[in-house]
């Protein structure tokens, strides 16, 4: 189990723990989170559950493969080093402490 703290774009903090086995994605839909609309339900075709990922976690988390990259083209205001798909971030022990900001919207 991790804990995943999700900051809205207006700064309010979701500090939840998500269940291992389960995407990033997953633990804002499960816990009501606003912000994540993942209009796909995680299949990695829509870029609506896009974030950006907090500095000291870019290098902590496995690199993007092509089909989010390509995706992520699709985003709001992607960042090329920052920006992830929440429903391509599988929860495991070792992303205890991820911190993850919503971008103003979700296109």
């Amino acid at each position: 189990m991790a804990k995943i703290t999700y900051i809205e774009h207006n700064g309010t903090e979701h500090v939840v723990e998500v269940s291992n086995g389960l995407t990033v994605m997953e633990g804002a839909r499960d816990n009501d989170i606003p912000g994540i609309e993942a209009d796909c339900g995680g299949a990695c075709a829509c870029a609506t559950c896009h974030v950006y990922v907090h500095d000291a976690w870019v290098d902590k988390l496995p690199e993007r493969d092509i089909m989010e990259e390509d995706m992520l083209d699709f985003a709001w205001d992607p960042d090329p080093a920052k920006s992830r798909l929440t429903c391509q971030l599988q929860v495991t022990d070792e992303l205890d402490g991820l911190i993850v900001t919503m971008p103003e919207k979700q296109i």
